[in-house]
């Protein structure tokens, strides 16, 4: 008799957080994308690359997510900072989880240090590869 195991096509997720809505948990998908992608088809609108890179995330793994009874939550944003409003939701519950649940500023501030700390790598990360572009 053959036994065949069933595995999760889901890769892991960026952040995943465990008990997020109605005892779901939550897969979390950091995206960061250029500022300028897709400038030359369009013309330039601030953060829709972000929205666009969060439409495409949906696309690719919400229905995985929701098969495997989890959420899943875009976290799209651009080189400059913008969010898109799903972040922005997401960012709001955890700050109102955190006053709640932390009485020392210093635990509450910890969450958005690190989360700033990875956006500003990313962009730093983003800026060096375009100078060793243009040093070229």
């Amino acid at each position: 008799m053959k036994r065949t195991i069933r595995r999760s096509t889901l890769r892991p997720a960026d952040l995943p957080v465990f008990g997020w809505a109605r005892g779901k948990h939550a897969c979390v998908d950091l995206t960061e994308v250029s500022r300028l992608v897709g400038l030359r088809e369009n013309g330039f609108v601030a953060g829709q690359a972000a929205r666009k890179a969060e439409s495409k995330k949906v696309d690719k793994h919400a229905k995985a997510c929701a098969e495997n009874q989890h959420l899943f939550v875009p976290f799209a944003f651009d080189t400059f900072g913008s969010l898109v409003p799903e972040a922005i939701q997401f960012l709001t519950r955890v700050q109102r989880v955190i006053h709640n649940n932390c009485s020392a500023p210093r635990g509450r501030d910890f969450v958005f240090g690190r989360l700033g700390f990875a956006i500003q790598k990313g962009v730093a990360t983003q800026l060096v590869a375009c100078l060793s572009f243009v040093l070229m």
